[in-house]
């Protein structure tokens, strides 16, 4: 069963950091790209930042450019969100999403993708 699960979020202070984790299962987070969105209250989700399939490049939207880092453990499975200097306008739900899991099709030699989305973890920025 294919899964992601993120933990880390809570409670910060303007100005403080926070680390998130996605823990994969089911596959590995060096077959594709993966990415955190985020979804603020009342708004649309949106993509925050992306590492590609190999880990050598890293992409980010303007908002968190320069405060947030995207990097993976692939002995761990696991891809993380480091956010620093945190705004009350980074208050979200963070979701780590891989949209291209490969897997197969029960009961056939066949294989299909998959989109992956983890359960969300709240962070709130917040004096």
């Amino acid at each position: 069963q294919v899964q992601l699960v993120e933990s880390g979020g809570g409670l910060v202070q303007p100005g403080g950091s926070l680390r998130l984790s996605c823990k994969a299962s089911g596959f590995t987070v060096s077959d594709d790209a993966m990415n955190w969105y985020r979804q603020a209250p009342g708004k649309e989700r949106e993509l925050v930042a992306s590492i590609t399939k190999d880990g050598d490049s890293t992409t980010y939207t303007d908002s968190p450019k320069g405060r947030f880092t995207i990097s993976r453990d692939k002995a761990k499975n696991t891809v993380y969100l480091q956010m620093n200097s945190l705004k009350p306008e980074d208050t979200a739900v963070y979701y780590c999403n891989c949209d291209r899991v490969r897997v197969q099709i029960p009961g056939t030699p066949d294989y299909t993708y998959l989109e992956v989305w983890g359960q969300g973890t709240l962070v709130t920025v917040s004096s």
